[in-house]
């Protein structure tokens, strides 16, 4: 079981916060470096780090994401490398769905989502499995991605990207992922945009999905915000630094590289998990 964060927490739980704001600098700078990811790192240092329950962690990944995300798009806006007919033609059909979600379709789940005779299984521990299952897909798909060169796809398809931008509503919702590692190969695909480009982009339209999710959660009166300002500060540090370091990187190794984390990652959520059925 996922235990709560502690007010006053031991020595073991002191270093067990110092490793979490590590990482939430590390989820910025994910986030600045590949245009996406940083909620397939948030949500589980939430839930093991700070002991988080994994529908809280949400919310809060929604948060830092989205906080986060617009720091790194207004110094790519001053760039002038975000696209903004296409944030818009994705991010309107995608910010209604993610709201409508958030507000009414995760709270109308019922809890334990699934009982069989003696076995349930609880509405915490399915929103982790099929975070799992997302960040699977997601890092086979980053560990897959071929280098596209500008304008591989022509014309932006503007009607598919707002269907696209559909789907990824309901997914950040769910699992408070803003849907990063799937809007940059969408941007890339049905926009044409170049990869730097699609980055800057996707980032925009992360900060106005998560900020959007976040919304429909802030009828909470259990929010712990002292934990989750300072989170937030240190994820802004890193984005900050992970936009500096994007211009000498290339961006496909960066994909491959998280990719493999991600894929990592999950299999520890994964076994962890099935140990504590």
């Amino acid at each position: 079981m996922i235990r709560s964060f502690a007010k006053n927490p031991n020595r073991d739980m002191s270093i067990a916060e110092l490793a979490g704001y590590t990482a939430a600098i590390f989820a910025g700078l994910v986030i600045g470096l590949t245009g996406g990811g940083g909620s397939i790192l948030t949500v589980p240092i939430f839930v093991y780090l700070f002991h988080i329950q994994p529908i809280m962690a949400t919310t809060y990944s929604l948060f830092v994401v989205g906080a986060t995300s617009l720091v790194g798009s207004v110094e790519y806006a001053f760039k002038k490398k975000i696209d903004f007919t296409v944030t818009a033609a994705f991010a309107i059909p995608s910010f209604l769905s993610v709201f409508i979600t958030r507000r009414f379709l995760v709270p109308a789940m019922p809890d334990p989502l699934f009982r069989y005779h003696s076995f349930s299984f609880p509405k915490n521990e399915s929103i982790l499995f099929f975070f799992v299952f997302v960040m699977i897909m997601a890092a086979l798909a980053m560990l897959r991605q071929r280098n596209r060169e500008e304008n591989d796809a022509g014309s932006p398809r503007l009607v598919l990207l707002a269907l696209d931008g559909l789907g990824v509503g309901v997914l950040t919702g769910t699992i408070g992922a803003g849907g990063g590692f799937l809007i940059v190969p969408m941007l890339v695909l049905l926009a044409g945009l170049p990869m730097q480009r699609a980055v800057a982009t996707s980032i925009l339209i992360i900060s106005v999905n998560s900020i959007v999710g976040f919304l429909g959660d802030l009828h909470r009166n259990d929010l712990n915000w002292p934990l989750l300002l300072k989170f937030t500060a240190f994820s802004m540090g890193g984005i900050v630094l992970g936009v500096y370091l994007s211009r000498f990187i290339p961006p496909i190794l960066l994909k491959r590289s998280f990719g493999g984390l991600v894929l990592a990652v999950a299999v520890f959520i994964l076994v962890k998990e099935l140990g504590n059925l």
